[in-house]
């Protein structure tokens, strides 16, 4: 159990000091959502749709899988998205991009799993000021026309068209239901009522007070199939590892969940855990006498340039109400809607900006003399879907 555990999943003493700072800082968060609104504070505002994932509470209660689902899913429909990321928060600095070969102490580990994962299709950039990391991702990929913003609910410089907040409804993930420092939560449950929508990764077991705005997905974990790090088309289930001498490894971030998981596959292993943010070397995985070392996607993906045969990691995988990709879809029409983002398109071919022939309800590319399709209010910029223009 980790040590903030001891008191922000209980009611201890301790919080006849905390819970007043928990009141400040609720209202500090407040004050600050209010000047953001009145404009007292610069803002500013892409010309493509932005989506906003993150959670409420200091857990990452399944968000960085729902990215993984969110880039993909629009990848599928056509879209060009990019992900911007804060990356390795004690690494502050100028905007970059995540790459498969990127040092996991500056990017951060979860970013090394969103370029796994999401694929060329899909840029990610990391840096300290997203707005400075957005410029630089779409100046470097003017293709892009729709922006995944990472754990960016509280940063409000940078506005958003749609916030799609992920929970865990268990009573671990709620904790006391206190705010920072006293609880777990970074923003108040009130803060629900204002997002577009909540996607729940557990079933519910307690009353949300989310008015009607705010549409409600559950979202289910799937944790149940691992992969040679070696040879990642290599897929076994957890009965693979039946009798076998096992090892269990992972950093403390994801430890708990990573190691009650193998207690509930029936797997048992003998486990090692490493401080925070841990950078995974050689040496770390040098086990006498392991037939299998087993160790979270995230953490996994670092140890790709010295992986054994041995090495095997656990993906994390969604399924999602359907519902939530038309609530997705919708948001991005009203934004399209606008004509400023289909004049800022660019080409996949030549890289030069697209123009709109409303008549046609086509995207036109003169450079090229290629058209791409609008479906259901949304552009399809793949090179497959283009057509020669007559």
């Amino acid at each position: 159990m980790k040590w903030s555990e001891l008191y922000w999943h209980r009611i201890t003493p301790l919080h006849f000091i905390l819970w007043p700072l928990s009141l400040l800082f609720s209202l500090l968060m407040a004050l600050r959502r209010f000047c953001y609104w009145l404009d007292l504070f610069p803002t500013t505002n892409l010309p493509i749709p932005v989506i906003v994932i993150d959670s409420i509470t200091v857990e990452d209660s399944g968000k960085t899988p729902l990215v993984i689902w969110l880039a993909n899913f629009l990848i599928s429909r056509g879209l060009r998205p990019g992900i911007i990321s804060q990356g390795f928060t004690d690494n502050p600095g100028e905007p970059i991009a995540a790459t498969a070969i990127s040092d996991p102490a500056i990017v951060g580990s979860k970013s090394l799993l969103l370029v796994q994962r999401c694929g060329k299709d899909c840029p990610v950039w990391v840096g300290y000021d997203r707005i400075a990391v957005a410029h630089a991702l779409l100046a470097a990929h003017p293709d892009c026309n729709i922006l995944i913003n990472d754990d960016g609910l509280q940063y409000h410089r940078l506005q958003r068209d749609m916030e799609v907040v992920v929970m865990d409804s268990s009573e671990q993930n709620f904790g006391n239901g206190l705010m920072l420092p006293a609880g777990p939560l970074r923003d108040s449950l009130k803060r629900l009522n204002k997002t577009n929508a909540v996607v729940m990764n557990n079933a519910t077991k307690q009353q949300l007070n989310i008015k009607s705005q705010a549409s409600i997905h559950n979202m289910r974990l799937l944790k149940d199939t691992f992969y040679n790090l070696m040879n990642p088309d290599s897929r076994v289930g957890p009965s693979a590892f039946s009798n076998k001498r096992l090892h269990a490894i992972s950093n403390l971030d994801n430890a708990q969940w990573f190691f009650d998981h193998l207690n509930f596959l029936r797997l048992s292993a003998e486990c090692y855990t490493f401080k925070k943010n841990h950078q995974f070397l050689k040496q770390d995985i040098q086990i006498l006498g392991a037939e299998a070392i087993l160790m979270t996607e995230e953490d996994a993906i670092q140890c790709h340039s010295f992986a054994k045969e041995t090495l095997w990691a656990l993906p994390v995988d969604i399924v999602i109400d359907v519902q939530l990709k038309e609530v997705i879809l919708n948001k991005i029409r009203e934004k399209f809607k606008v004509i400023t983002p289909l004049n800022t398109m660019v080409c996949p071919l030549c890289k030069k900006p697209i123009k709109y022939r409303k008549s046609e309800n086509d995207l036109i590319c003169e450079s090229d003399q290629l058209a791409f399709p609008i479906i259901d209010g949304i552009p399809v910029i793949q090179e497959t879907s283009a057509r020669k223009l007559s």
